[in-house]
C-alpha cells in the first residue's frame, strides 16, 4: 500500500519534485523483494507463487527504474 501511495504522490507532483518519491518507491520495492524471498525460504510461500510474485516485483522495479531514468 505504501508503494501505491508513493506512486500516486509522484504522479501528481511537479516534475522537479518527483525524484525523491521515486527513490523511496525503489527502496520499498527492494524491501518487498527481500520479504518475498524470505517468505519463500521459510516455506511460507510455495515456489510457484514465489516465482509469480518475483516476476511482478521485478516488473515494478523496471518500471520505477525507467521512470527515474527519464527524470535524470
Amino acid at each position: 500500500l505504501k508503494i501505491l501511495e508513493l506512486i500516486l504522490v509522484a504522479i501528481y507532483s511537479e516534475r522537479d519534485k518527483k525524484l525523491p518519491y521515486l527513490k523511496e518507491i525503489d527502496v520499498k520495492i527492494n524491501i518487498l523483494k527481500i520479504l518475498v524471498r524470505l517468505a519463500n525460504e521459510t516455506k511460507s510461500l510455495d515456489n510457484k507463487k514465489y516465482l509469480a510474485l518475483q516476476e511482478k516485483i521485478q516488473e515494478m522495479g523496471r518500471m520505477a527504474g525507467g521512470w527515474i531514468k527519464s527524470l535524470k
